[in-house]
């Protein structure tokens, strides 16, 4: 994950984990400088093992860096393109800085954006305000709107908090409302402090998200399949048809999504931008002795430090203990588990039948939206 703004932003969320991060670099203005960029790019593309090669630009803000840096890093990337590589750019955005100018740049090279939105007014701008205090969200139904307008692939990534939660219908009837296709639920769990295990004021609580990510798979299930893709159920889906999660935060192990700063300093994870987790420098040091050495190495296998009852449980294969930034939880053998385990096993649990039922249509060379006839005829 690219952050060629670094923590910097124009808006002051509430309960971002990120703005914080401009404590490391206190006297310097977090922008990625054009040799950076080079070297970044460069780097990470003769490093890169696979023929795909997805540059994922987050922040912060990104669009802070301008539309000229884009530009910029789109020639670079044609420039030290090797044979066999294909690019793909994936941008991730609160979408208040999107204008026309912008959607026919990402419309021109492809980009796939993610949009911040987490649903109606009332919900979104409860926790998503500018850093004067005022509401986004006009802004960013209006940035949607653009990149339908230009033909920009584009998703919608939805925070679910303490507020929002309850109201799980609403939320997702707002985003396909909106002609929204793509849908990623993101449950936001903050600890008051590093190393805390009390969580905040806007942490969803385990019931709250259980019943949110419940109430929108039935939803989904009963009108939706194949017309909508929600990260959560291609994941739990993927399962039942004999493969992996595909989620991050359900892998066995973890390691390989690691956050590069403005300056070209690469951390463990994005969710682990600290000091003791900075692996060294994508401009000084080699690509491969940074993400494959001994300390990122050692990082990823200790997700897999599970505690005994999550090594019993039937849904580990599904959710893998559940990302480390969640472990608040203390289990009986006095290991941390996640603090959303009693929501995944209720989703796992509530999710299975319809599931599977659709991993048997797929096997048997079916649509997987036949399972919505079925469910319509035993609805009453």
């Amino acid at each position: 994950m690219i952050k060629p703004a670094g923590p910097a932003c124009n808006l002051a969320c509430e309960y971002c984990f990120y703005l914080e991060k401009s404590a490391l670099y206190p006297h310097k203005r977090t922008r990625m400088d054009e040799e950076t960029l080079e070297r970044v790019v460069a780097a990470y593309l003769d490093a890169h093992p696979g023929p795909e090669v997805v540059f994922g630009w987050q922040g912060g803000e990104p669009l802070l860096m301008g539309l000229d840096f884009f530009k910029r890093a789109v020639k670079l990337q044609r420039q030290y393109l090797r044979p066999g590589q294909r690019i793909e750019n994936a941008l991730q955005t609160n979408g208040t800085l999107l204008d026309d100018n912008w959607a026919e740049f990402l419309a021109e090279h492809h980009f796939l954006v993610g949009v911040s939105i987490d649903g109606p007014a009332d919900l979104h701008d409860r926790y998503r305000r500018d850093r004067g205090g005022h509401p986004t969200h006009a802004k960013v139904v209006n940035a949607v709107r653009v990149l339908q307008r230009h033909g920009v692939k584009h998703n919608a990534l939805a925070t679910v908090n303490s507020v929002n939660a309850a109201h799980p219908l609403r939320v997702y009837r707002f985003l396909t409302g909106l002609g929204l296709e793509h849908l990623q639920f993101i449950p936001i769990v903050e600890a008051e402090k590093r190393r805390s295990r009390k969580p905040t004021s806007f942490t969803v609580r385990p019931e709250q998200f259980g019943n949110f990510i419940c109430a929108i798979f039935d939803e989904w299930a009963l009108n939706d399949v194949g017309k909508i893709f929600i990260q959560w159920f291609e994941s739990a889906l993927n399962v039942w048809l004999g493969g992996p999660p595909s989620l991050c935060v359900f892998s066995p192990t973890c390691g390989r999504a690691l956050a590069l700063e403005h300056n070209g300093d690469l951390y463990a994870c994005d969710h682990f931008v600290y000091p003791d987790c900075l692996r060294g420098n994508f401009t000084l040091q080699t690509a491969k002795s940074l993400v494959d050495g001994y300390a990122q190495t050692a990082f990823g296998a200790a997700k897999a430090d599970l505690s005994a009852e999550c090594r019993s449980c039937p849904f580990l294969r599904f959710c893998g203990g559940d990302c480390p930034k969640h472990r608040l939880r203390l289990g009986k053998d006095g290991k941390l588990m996640s603090y959303l385990c009693p929501a995944l096993k209720r989703f796992f649990t509530h999710s299975a039948p319809v599931l599977q039922a659709m991993a048997g249509e797929i096997h048997a060379g079916r649509p997987a939206g036949n399972v919505m006839e079925v469910l319509r005829e035993l609805k009453p």
